[in-house]
């Protein structure tokens, strides 16, 4: 009874902010996740919140070492420090029976200097360092895009890095057939070679990893060769243009999610 006791107050301990933490102490501006707490008798030492970042999550080990999570989303980092007295071993059970209690699904553990879990969507990373830890909470989501691919954009782009991914050229699934609303973005390709005669353009079709890799070479270069046709039907000289598929072989992204997948569908400018 007295350990059955026992636990339950280890878990609402850290479920909920006691009376006796440093909360005082805090960082200017930090507050805790309302997903997890701190550990009791803990202050937050720095924070960090972002609308898009990105995050390398440790899901297991094999021979070659540690297999690692690339995740995208709603990012926040809190450095915590614990109260004194406290050990390692502590801290760590505390916030793997917790994140139990609380429906996540403990992915990877280090005993006791690493937990990662999740639940749907989001990701919970315990990095312990004996006097003080560090939690980071990444919620996957779509990025909003807020940079438009305007001429002058993939003008600058060009010129900076020698080629540019184009988002917004849009195909019917598994086909090469361009939708209607990549007109637009199709237009400033058409208006960035009109403002500079001397420009000449490869253009490169790329796919995520769905599919066989010959399907996906095929469909890559005959959506490349989509681009390049509909720039020739619009003034643009053929001996300008040239058109190359890479299948699923140069990802961006990573493929095991639909973000990444939506990222490494895309078509590519190199100027030549």
């Amino acid at each position: 009874m007295k350990s059955t006791l026992l636990v339950v107050f280890c878990l609402l301990s850290i479920l909920t902010i006691p009376q006796y933490s440093n909360a005082q102490d805090d960082a200017e501006g930090c507050k805790d996740s309302p997903l997890i707490s701190r550990f009791p008798g803990g202050s937050i030492h720095s924070c960090e919140s972002k609308e898009y970042e990105q995050l390398d999550i440790v899901i297991g080990k094999n021979d070659d070492g540690e297999v690692q999570k690339h995740v995208e989303g709603d990012y926040h980092h809190w450095d915590y420090g614990t109260r004194e007295g406290v050990s390692e071993i502590q801290v760590f059970r505390n916030f793997e029976n917790a994140l139990r209690a609380g429906g996540f699904h403990i992915v990877y553990e280090d005993n006791p200097s690493y937990i990662s879990a999740n639940k749907g969507k989001t990701w919970v990373v315990i990095e312990n360092k004996g006097d003080y830890y560090y939690q980071t909470i990444v919620t996957e989501q779509a990025m909003n895009q807020e940079v438009t691919a305007d001429a002058s954009s993939l003008k600058d782009e060009l010129d900076k890095s020698g080629h540019v991914a184009v988002y917004g050229i849009l195909f019917d699934t598994g086909k090469a057939t361009l939708q209607p609303q990549s007109e637009s973005v199709l237009g400033e390709i058409q208006k960035l070679l009109e403002q500079d005669a001397d420009l000449k353009l490869r253009i490169d079709g790329h796919t995520d990893n769905v599919g066989s890799a010959a399907a996906n070479q095929a469909l890559s270069e005959k959506r490349a060769q989509a681009v390049r046709d509909w720039l020739v039907a619009h003034q643009v000289a053929a001996a300008r243009l040239s058109a190359q598929g890479f299948g699923a072989t140069k990802p961006v992204a990573d493929n095991s999610t639909e973000d990444g997948r939506a990222k490494n569908r895309r078509v590519e400018l190199v100027k030549q």
